[in-house]
Order: structure tokens, then C-alpha cells, then sequence
């Protein structure tokens, strides 16, 4: 038995590893270069052609693989030509047209600078712009001289897949929304700071020797520079406070409303009469805070809706219709009926839900189960839209489409898990509008006290209560932990995107997990060779992967691209692949599928754990490979940390092969279930919140995407997909499992920082509150014991800047999934 060679050399295009006896290369910047691929290679010779091989030396991060790229074909292309097609997206300028394009595998700055100039150069195209943060491409060009499909050929030939930018309508109007609260907020930041300064200028503390004629002026500049705040910033809080109270509620807007709108009253009145205090600085103060938590919620919700929206673009913009007499048609997807028959050619996606009247291949059903290996299907099964047909060609009747598709059932799952409040949030709900009832009721019942008693101080003791008891340290009380805890969070590789993690963790009790891609590393390796016959391990992994380089498998990947292909390659899905190699007939897979080639006994793989491929030919079986996709090094440290706490620890995978159980057995976890769907999972976790357990769930797929909306607490790994990582509360951005356990710990300081914060917020109302009623505080100094109760929040938050703890439990030794004896 020997074990393959050492880390490879990185590709010069996209830093994957070279195989072993690959010889792809070419000339980059005066030195030649290996690559991964033909693809690799062949966008590289493209951008020297070019004159454009600069973009290697200004690149910051590696670019995509082309064969990681959406596959389209030459005729795909074309549609985007016809005129019905271009209507949706394509403007006319005179002679000009103008369209905007989303851009798949841009990686950084320098790709911006290679689109733009590859694309200027063609003939026709008098202008292109790419947004690096959007990665939407603005192209304005001469249509009559460069149909579009060369454009996009073009894109194709530097490494870059595009397709017509289609906005979401509900992602457009919160974009809209986001943009309109960003102006408020500035104006509010902006003019709060100029209207503080001019308040604090007339204060005898400051400036005793302020003229009267001075002293008017500021006022007025103070109300001047406030009044834009009141009436523009704080518009949405007296529309919400006006909606609320026609349908009978009572919310925060109510309570801020009413304290802004006193407070600017009284500061109008000051500035007119010259007796009292102004309180124009209060009014900006209150405005930013509070728009700033707002502006953030509202930038949550944004990218939630963008993420949603894109999950139907993994369906293809075309497909081969057959008509009547069984000729491929290719046509636009939009234009499909069901009951009519697609052609699904290998490598392509299947465009909607069906059944597979002709054909049998393997699917790749990551998108719905997670698991990267795919499975075969037969004439007769089912077929879901968005999948991935990987080796031979299919015959699909459409059965569903749009709507009714299973890719359209998983977002409305996710968007039935998120529209449901966890009990907690409910209880803090009613909380808060309880105490913002007492707060109300009890200022008005103190108002008529004092108007009774004297009525020249009855409004200022109520501005007074209403100040002392506004919510600005109960708003700073999350916040700014948060803001505190994220740079160390960073540092340690965990991005929290929502509060209620840091005081939730406190309450988990049970752990689920995803298998593949969180646990393991999702990626089939080759471990081990153990030769059967006269070959050597090189020469029996040369002959392995001449077979494999004709095949899409993933399992392929594993053996890397071979020097010399094998000829007339057939792929029998599920059982392996048969082809030639210089006379020599050869056969990869199954073992039975093997050796019923040559006739010999099926031998005994060397071990029961992993998954071993049997390579033979006409003579007999030649080796075993032993092919696993292998634990995190810091799994086991991960599990530690949970059975530390006491925690219980489930695995539910899509998985439905032994290796869920295997992975089970090495870590120790408690309950493994595999086979899962979406749905599936959905219902384990509903079942285990419905037993009174509190969930943490850790995973990476489209298909973890609604039990990660519905957990109480969610973190996706940094590698999983954008809708995954924008319904998480928590992105581990390093990919580093020990760094979820160190993040855990100051999770927990971060969560008890809170609660003292909370705590002295309380404090402070509860304090001030009768002592204003009681008119021994002014509402000048309520404003100030306001400062200063947030100042001491503040200050307590940023104790969490420390250093980060150390790790509740040392890392353990790693643990590969199956080593070979």
C-alpha cells in the first residue's frame, strides 16, 4: 500500500492544486506557468493574447475556475439576440444600446480591470462598467455592428459567466428604502453635531459672558439646524406612531415620538420667549441613535430578500425543448409548458421538476441534500429543477414549474421560518409595550397632579419623566456590546449578524450539525492505493485517472488529469466507468461491475469504512483505491467543547450512506440521521423546539438554509452559499471550527455585558423616573443623568475590546474519516 504524493503545485490562474502528471501550461508574464485545466489555460493564453496579462500582477485574490462557471452553450447564447428576449433588459440610445449584466467570478479589483478592458477593445462597445460591489456590468454598445451573444462569448473566453441582470422587485424597493434611511440618518449625524454646539454656547457654563443679542441668535440657529432633523430624520417615527394608534397599538414610536415632539415644542419655545432650556441637542441625539438601529435592521432585512431572490437563478435561462418529431429545440425557459419533453444533456442543469422518460445518469442533488456526490436516476424516478445532470443524457416531462416547483417550496420554507418569533421575542414584545403604557399613563397621571399643585411647572416635570425614561441607554444596552465584541469576533473568525446570539447561547442545550462541508471538508481525496497485481501504485493511479479525466463524476477530481487519456470512455451511472487505454480494456467502479469484466472473484476491499473504487482490467482487478472525504482537523475539538458544556449533539445530513454513521462513531455525537431532506430537517428541528430543547445549527447548503432560519441559534461556515451565510445569526468566516469554540466564550461575555448594560439602563429609569415626577429633577438634568447613563454603557461595552479568551478546551489530535491498514 502506498499513499499518493504530497501537496501538488497551485494553478497560476485559480490557486486550486495541479494534479499529479498534468501538463497544462503557458507563457504569463515572460514565465511559463502550470494550470489546473484546460480551462485554466485556455483563459490564461486568452488574456495574453490580449495584451491584458498585467491583471495577473495587480490580482489580489485568485480568480474562479472556468469550470466552476455556469456551462452555456454557443446557441444559449445566441437567444440573447432576439429581440423579444432583449426587450426585458436592453434600452436604445440613437445607435446605441444599453444593458445591464450580473458577472459571475469576480474575485477582486483587478478582474473589474480586465472586463472593462477586454471588453472596450471589441469592436462596437463604446463603454463598460463593472460594479465590484454588486458585480452588475453596465455595457453600452453598437448592436447593429456586436450582437450581444459575442459580448458575452467574450466575458466567456477571460473566465467570466454573465447573464442579463433581472431585479427583484421586493429586493428593489427595500434597496429604495435603505437608500432613504441613509439620507436620513446623515442629515440627522450631521446637523445634531451643529445644533449640539450652538445649544452648548448658550450655556452660562460654557460662555458667562454671552450677549443677549448672541444668545437669541443661537437660539435660532439651534431650532434652524434641528428643525430638518424633526421633520425629515424623524418622519418615519410620527408616521409609524400615527399608524399605530389608529389600529390601537402602542410600539416604541409612540413613546419617541412623543418625547422628540415635547421636547422640539418646548425647545420652540424657549427660542421665542429666551426662558427655559433649549433642547435641540436632545432631539438630534435621540433622532441618530435610534435611526441608526433602524437603518441596520433595515440592511439585515435587504440582504435576506437579495439572497432569497437568488436561489431562483440556479435554474438555466434556456433548455433543449424536443418538438414533435424529436428534434432539440433550444428555447427560453419562460417558454416551457408543462407535460411538454426536455433534453437535459450531461453537465447541464435541469431546468424544472419532472419525471425521466428516456435515459439513465447521475444527478447532483447538492442543492437539496448537501451532499456532493451524486445519484443515479433512471427512466421512471423523479427530477427536481436546479439540479445538476453530471454524466449522460436525459429525456425530462415537465411536471411542475414556477411556483409549484420543489426550489419555490424551499423559499417558502425559509420564509415561514423567519416569519416566525421565537417565545422570548414574543415575552419582550408584550414587556415593551407594558412598560411603555405605565410610562404614558404615568406621565399623564403626574401632569394633572402638578397642574392641580401649580401649573407653571406641570409641563416641564412631564418633559422631564418623558426624557428621564426615553429608551437611549436601552438602546445603546446592544448596540454597542455588539460594536465592541464584533472587532474581536472578527479576529477570531466569527461574524454575529443578530444580537439575540450573544444572549441565546447561554440557553442552547442541543447542538445540530451538518455533515458534509461543516464537519468534513466536502471534497472526495484520494487516501490510500493498494495494488493487486504486477502495477505499482503510480502506474495503476496512471491508468485510474485516464479514465476518470473523460468523466464530470466529482469522484474524478480525485484522481487529478491524467498525461494520457483512455478512449472510448462509457459511463454506466452508479456503477463506474469502461474504456481503452493502448489495447488494454479497463474498468473503474463497483467491484462486481469490475470484475465481471475479466470474470475473477470480487476481492475484499482492504477495509469496511470509507468508500473503495476497484480498477480492472480484462485480466483480473489491478488495486484498490481507498477515497474519503476527510474530518476537520478541529471537529473533534468542536464536539469536545459541546459535551464540556453538557450540550447534546445531533447530526442531520442528506447523506444516506454509512459514512454519517461513521462520522457519528469518531466524534461521539449522540443521534445521526441521514437520508434527510430540506423538509425533513425542518421537522427534526421543529420536533426537538417542540420537546422544549433551545437549538444551535451549524451548516453550509442551500438545503440547511430553512432550518437555519428556523433554529434558535444559526452559524453557516464561511465556505457555505450566500443565502445560507444570510440567514445565519453567526458566519464562521475562517472555516476554522476551533475558532467557533473560542468565539463561544466571548459570546458568553458579550451576552453577560448586555445584561449589566440592560441592568443599569433599568436602573437609571426606574431611579429618575419618581424623582422627576417629584420635581426635584429639571429636565435639563434628566437630559444630563441621560449622558450620563449612556456614557457608563458605553464604557462597560468597550471592556469587550480586551483580548479574546483562551479556548475552553485544547484542541484534540485530528481524526482522519477512514485511514487504510
Amino acid at each position: 500500500m502506498t499513499e499518493p504524493a504530497g501537496a501538488p503545485a497551485a494553478c497560476y490562474h485559480c490557486a486550486l492544486p495541479v494534479p499529479a502528471g498534468a501538463r497544462f501550461s503557458a507563457a504569463v508574464l515572460g514565465e511559463p506557468r502550470l494550470f489546473c485545466c484546460p480551462g485554466c489555460q485556455a483563459v490564461a493564453e486568452s488574456i495574453v493574447a490580449g495584451g491584458l496579462e498585467h491583471y495577473y500582477q495587480h490580482r489580489s485574490q485568485s480568480s474562479a475556475n472556468p469550470q466552476a462557471l455556469a456551462q452555456q452553450v454557443q446557441d444559449e447564447l445566441g437567444l440573447f439576440d432576439r429581440d423579444d428576449v432583449q426587450r426585458g433588459f436592453v434600452s436604445h440610445s440613437g445607435e446605441l444600446a444599453e444593458a445591464t449584466l450580473m458577472v459571475e467570478g469576480v474575485s477582486c479589483a483587478a478582474c473589474g480591470w480586465l472586463i472593462e478592458k477586454r471588453l472596450r477593445q471589441l469592436p462596437g462597445v463604446a463603454e463598460a462598467q463593472l460594479n465590484l460591489s454588486s458585480h452588475r456590468l453596465r455595457i453600452s454598445w453598437a448592436d447593429a455592428e456586436l450582437p450581444l451573444s459575442q459580448v458575452l462569448g467574450e466575458l466567456r473566453r477571460i473566465g467570466y459567466a454573465a447573464h442579463p441582470y433581472q431585479p427583484d422587485q421586493a429586493s428593489e424597493r427595500l434597496a429604495a428604502e435603505n437608500r432613504s434611511a441613509l439620507r436620513r440618518l446623515g442629515v440627522a449625524g450631521l446637523l445634531w453635531f451643529q445644533a449640539m454646539m450652538a445649544t452648548m454656547a448658550t450655556w452660562p457654563e460654557f460662555n458667562a459672558d454671552l450677549s443677549p443679542e448672541l444668545h437669541t441668535i443661537l437660539r435660532w440657529v439651534a431650532l434652524f439646524l434641528t428643525t430638518p432633523i424633526v421633520f425629515y430624520s424623524c418622519a418615519p417615527f410620527f408616521k409609524g406612531a400615527a399608524r399605530d394608534l389608529r389600529t390601537g397599538q402602542l410600539t416604541m414610536d409612540v413613546s419617541v415620538s412623543l418625547a422628540i415632539g415635547l421636547a422640539f415644542a418646548a425647545g420652540i419655545w424657549t427660542a421665542i420667549t429666551g426662558s427655559g432650556e433649549l433642547y435641540f441637542d436632545t432631539v438630534g441625539m435621540f433622532a441618530l441613535f435610534l435611526l441608526t438601529g433602524r437603518y441596520l435592521e433595515r440592511r439585515a432585512r435587504q440582504r435576506t430578500a437579495a439572497a432569497t431572490a437568488q436561489l431562483v437563478n440556479v435554474l438555466p435561462a434556456s433548455c433543449l425543448r424536443l418538438t414533435a418529431d424529436g428534434e432539440a429545440q433550444r428555447v427560453l425557459l419562460s417558454e416551457v409548458q408543462v407535460g411538454e419533453r426536455l433534453q437535459v444533456l450531461p453537465g447541464a442543469v435541469i431546468p424544472a421538476d419532472g419525471r425521466i422518460v428516456e435515459g439513465c445518469s447521475s444527478v447532483d442533488e447538492s442543492l437539496l441534500t448537501g451532499e456532493y456526490l451524486p445519484l443515479p436516476r433512471r427512466q421512471g424516478e423523479q427530477v427536481t429543477g436546479g439540479t445538476l445532470n453530471v454524466e449522460s443524457s436525459l429525456v425530462v416531462e415537465v411536471e411542475a414549474l414556477g411556483q409549484a416547483t420543489r426550489l419555490s417550496a424551499i423559499v417558502r420554507l425559509l420564509e415561514r421560518a423567519q416569519a416566525e418569533k421565537p417565545r422570548l421575542a414574543r415575552l419582550a414584545d408584550r414587556a415593551a409595550r407594558l412598560f411603555l403604557l405605565c410610562s404614558l399613563i404615568g406621565a399623564l397621571v403626574i401632569g394633572a397632579l402638578w397642574w392641580q399643585l401649580d401649573a407653571s411647572r406641570a409641563f416641564w416635570i412631564v418633559l422631564a419623566m418623558l426624557v428621564a425614561t426615553c429608551p437611549c441607554a436601552l438602546s445603546l444596552a446592544t448596540p454597542t456590546a455588539l460594536t465592541a465584541a464584533t472587532g474581536t469576533l472578527h479576529r477570531l473568525g466569527l461574524l454575529v449578524t443578530r444580537g439575540h446570539v450573544l444572549e441565546g447561547l447561554n440557553q442552547i442545550d442541543t447542538v445540530v450539525l451538518d455533515k458534509t462541508g461543516t464537519l468534513t471538508e466536502g471534497r472526495l481525496t484520494l487516501r490510500s492505493i493498494h495494488p493487486l497485481a504486477t502495477l505499482d501504485s503510480d502506474q495503476c493511479l496512471a491508468l485510474a485517472a485516464a479514465l476518470e479525466t473523460r468523466s464530470e463524476h466529482p469522484i474524478a477530481r480525485a484522481f487529478g488529469h491524467a498525461a494520457q487519456a483512455a478512449e472510448a470512455v462509457q459511463s454506466t451511472p452508479g456503477l463506474g466507468l469502461q474504456g481503452e487505454l493502448e489495447g488494454r480494456r479497463l474498468r473503474i467502479g463497483q467491484a462486481a461491475f469490475v470484475c465481471a469484466l475479466s470474470g475473477a472473484d470480487v476481492p475484499p476491499a482492504p477495509s469496511t469504512r470509507g468508500q473503495w473504487l476497484l480498477l480492472g482490467d480484462q485480466y483480473g482487478p489491478l488495486a484498490w483505491f481507498a477515497l474519503d472525504d476527510r474530518l476537520r482537523d478541529d471537529a473533534p475539538a468542536l464536539l469536545a467543547a459541546c459535551k464540556a458544556r453538557g450540550w447534546r449533539t445531533v447530526l442531520l445530513s442528506g447523506d444516506s450512506s454509512p459514512m454519517v454513521a461513521e462520522v457519528a462513531a469518531q466524534l461521539g455525537i449522540d443521534q445521526a440521521i441521514g437520508g434527510l431532506r430540506p423538509d425533513d430537517k425542518l421537522a427534526r428541528l421543529k420536533a426537538l423546539q417542540n420537546a422544549g430543547h433551545k437549538v444551535l445549527m451549524l451548516g453550509d447548503g442551500v438545503n440547511d438554509v430553512p432550518v437555519l432560519a428556523a433554529a434558535d441559534i444559526s452559524i453557516a461556515m464561511g465556505s457555505a452559499t450566500d443565502l445560507a451565510k444570510t440567514n445565519a445569526d453567526a458566519v464562521l468566516l475562517s472555516n476554522r471550527l476551533d475558532a467557533l469554540v473560542q468565539a463561544i466564550e466571548l459570546a458568553r461575555r458579550t451576552r453577560r455585558n448586555i445584561v449589566q448594560n440592560l441592568l443599569w439602563a433599568t436602573l437609571y429609569n426606574g431611579l429618575m423616573l419618581p424623582f422627576a415626577a417629584l420635581g426635584w429633577i429639571t429636565p435639563v438634568w434628566a437630559a444630563i443623568g441621560m449622558s450620563l447613563s449612556s456614557l457608563i454603557v458605553v464604557l462597560n461595552a468597550l471592556r469587550l475590546s480586551r483580548s479574546a479568551p483562551e479556548p475552553a478546551v485544547p484542541s484534540a489530535t485530528p481524526m482522519p474519516l477512514a485511514v487504510a491498514p
